[in-house]
């Protein structure tokens, strides 16, 4: 059980790492954070962490690396499926 919970925290961290770096970016670029956000990517960082520290037995090196990069391929994901707004001009209306 003790495994589990440093792979969970090792992966939080490296979530958390993550999420700091888009934190930095997204200040940089004047951007609005979306905190909801954040919290959702630390809390799956932590859980892809815990499987991965299953899987290859506990190594906490995979644990970290899983919790940033995991994170990461999901966002990746995510915004590649994501719906694009599309703005219709009222005045280019067909007539008929």
């Amino acid at each position: 059980m003790e495994g589990v919970i440093i792979a969970g925290l090792l992966g939080g961290v490296g979530g958390l790492t993550r999420g700091v770096v888009g934190l930095l970016k997204a200040l940089s670029m004047r951007r609005r954070i979306l905190w909801g956000y954040y919290l959702i990517t630390v809390l799956v960082a932590v859980i892809i962490g815990v499987f991965v520290g299953i899987i290859f037995d506990f190594d906490p090196r995979l644990s970290l690396l899983a919790g940033y990069a995991g994170t990461d391929i999901l966002e990746g994901i995510y915004k590649s499926f994501a719906v694009q707004k599309v703005y219709v001009n009222p005045k280019a209306t067909v007539k008929k």
